[in-house]
């Protein structure tokens, strides 16, 4: 079941949301618009324990730095 990221194009708040069918029916959770539109994410993988992003020898590629608690 993919997690994707999505932009409001009314009141440009981001969001993810998981999509279990048709990607037709997503709502901003801020605003309740429908008028959304997905954007392209950075995937990474877990190995050996840690969180890598393709491309970054350490951290995610949020941070770069290796020591935020989201990518470990």
């Amino acid at each position: 079941m993919p997690i994707y990221e999505y932009k409001c194009k009314k009141c440009e708040n981001e969001f993810e949301c998981l999509v279990l069918g048709s990607a037709k029916d997503i709502e901003c959770p801020a605003c309740s618009g429908r008028n959304v539109e997905r954007l392209m994410s950075a995937c990474s993988f877990k190995s050996s324990g840690k969180f890598t992003a393709p491309g970054s020898s350490s951290g995610c590629s949020t941070c770069g730095g290796g020591s935020c608690s989201t990518c470990h």
